[in-house]
């Protein structure tokens, strides 16, 4: 699946509003690449992420993260690679409230709307809410998905070496790194 110039150039730009309304300065040059995640499914705004990577090195990484008002980010989980254990992220909600949904009891009923037509790729539905200053950490090889609260959300992410390249989707139909083409 593909995504448009034009559709990766106004979700930068809304992004870049989002951190702009809680405060968060970035620089023109990581306004320029911010990165969206459309992950291949042709509904940026229903399953989708926008995010802005700070550093990402072989020991640490560190992102912000966000969610426009009800987009979801969708199930995955970060695996083993080679001898490294796999991504361990803590998530620490700055602005907006976040569902983030882990391996854990059912929670019900649950706040977040899981993406219609894509129910089957949803697993997890062990509800932890965060709102600013909240945390949660979640180790290697866990499960997990989120979704942006009714304003949205941004979230702080602080990781080991983050390899989305080798991040595992429930959903076959999920390409995490889709083309972008040039409008028409």
């Amino acid at each position: 699946m593909t995504i448009y110039r034009s559709e990766v150039k106004k979700a930068q730009e809304k992004t870049a509003a989002f951190f702009a309304s809680a405060g968060i300065v970035l620089t023109e040059e990581e306004r320029e690449r911010i990165e969206i995640a459309g992950f291949g499914l042709g509904n940026l705004d229903i399953q989708g992420l926008e995010l802005i990577t700070y550093v990402n090195t072989d020991r640490y990484c560190a992102k912000e993260l966000v969610l426009f008002p009800g987009q979801t980010c969708p199930e995955h989980l970060h695996p083993r690679v080679g001898s490294d254990p796999g991504k361990m992220e803590t998530f620490r909600c700055r602005w907006g409230r976040v569902y983030l949904y882990v391996e854990g009891p059912d929670t019900s009923p649950i706040q977040a709307q899981v993406p219609r037509g894509s129910e089957s790729c949803y697993t997890v539905y062990h509800e932890v809410q965060l709102l600013p200053g909240q945390q949660y950490t979640i180790p290697p090889g866990m499960k997990h998905w989120f979704q942006g609260g009714p304003e949205g959300a941004i979230v702080s992410e602080f990781s080991s070496t983050s390899r989305d390249e080798y991040d595992i989707f429930t959903d076959p139909n999920v390409i995490r790194m889709p083309v972008v083409i040039e409008d028409e």
